[in-house]
């Protein structure tokens, strides 16, 4: 039986790394940083955890998630190839591949395979790294949604009313650390929710209330200010599960985070709010609606 170091910083690929863990019949050091360290109490708190250099020197082969926070998995791909030891990267997400490769100098540190959960993934992924096997896996995050999901039932009350559920993500953040400018995909998180909220109207809702859930790597208290603009609909989510608040929500609104994807396996109606001249979002599900189109309705 081999032993496998899982390596992980990012709550997307610790998602599905976790979720891996508790299918494989493989011998499992991990090394967490960030939120992954929350992922990994809550999924798989027995799991063995050592330092990047104890788990690969005690590894047969290294798997690890991509992520733009942190080098973390850059460094496990690049000690375990030193060690001789074959290196997977699973791929969470269908945009920005070569970035997340990236190191600071524009090298690419990449890994001998790479893992996709799904057919768009992998015809994204051959495009952009024709010299690397990529490998179609059955993507066990999103198993174990869709079972979870069939278990959950709303707390929230029957009613007419519409309950939104707004997910963010640090796009600010990731554009400067990657390209030295917050703006360089056209709009920043506060430019989405600000656009989104002032044009509610397109929807056609009666609107019950707004949940604003900040991304796992974001302070509770970013989103704040966005309360003045819709006082009486806005309210704060994030410390319930995203799975529970994805369940009690009717539409699930974001630019093209991850959590647009699972509320689309919970059967939720899904808008993404990138403002006029951003990057249009890149998630390939075509059931995925976009507030610029309804906005021009």
């Amino acid at each position: 039986m081999s032993r496998v170091a899982i390596v992980c910083h990012d709550a997307g690929g610790a998602e599905i790394l976790s979720s891996w863990l508790l299918r494989c019949d493989n011998l499992c050091s991990v090394v967490l940083e960030g939120p992954a360290i929350g992922i990994f109490n809550r999924k798989c708190v027995d799991a063995e955890r050592l330092s990047l250099v104890e788990a690969i020197a005690k590894c047969d082969w290294v798997l690890c998630g991509t992520g733009w926070a942190s080098d973390l998995e850059r460094q496990s791909i690049k000690l375990g190839r030193q060690q001789g030891k074959k290196t997977v990267a699973f791929l969470d997400h269908w945009v920005n591949y070569k970035e997340r490769f990236e190191e600071a100098d524009g090298s690419a540190t990449l890994p001998d395979e790479i893992w996709v959960g799904d057919v768009q993934a992998k015809y994204f992924a051959e495009a952009e790294f024709p010299n690397i096997s990529i490998k179609l896996q059955v993507n066990p995050y999103f198993a174990d949604l869709r079972d979870d999901f069939a278990k959950l039932e709303t707390s929230k009350a029957p009613t007419n009313k519409k309950s939104i559920l707004y997910v963010c993500e640090p796009i600010r953040e990731h554009a400067y650390l990657k390209y030295g400018n917050e703006r360089h995909w056209g709009y920043t998180e506060e430019d989405a929710l600000k656009y989104f909220l002032e044009n509610i109207e397109s929807l056609h809702l009666d609107i019950a209330h707004i949940t604003i859930r900040p991304h796992p790597s974001e302070k509770l208290e970013k989103y704040q200010w966005a309360k003045a603009l819709a006082p009486s609909l806005i309210k704060f989510g994030g410390e319930v599960s995203l799975m529970q608040e994805t369940v009690d929500a009717d539409v699930v609104v974001g630019c093209h985070s991850m959590a647009m994807v699972v509320a689309l396996l919970a059967g939720k109606r899904v808008i993404s709010c990138v403002p006029p001249g951003g990057t249009p979002c890149q998630l390939p599900q075509t059931e995925i609606e976009h507030l610029q189109n309804l906005v021009e309705k």
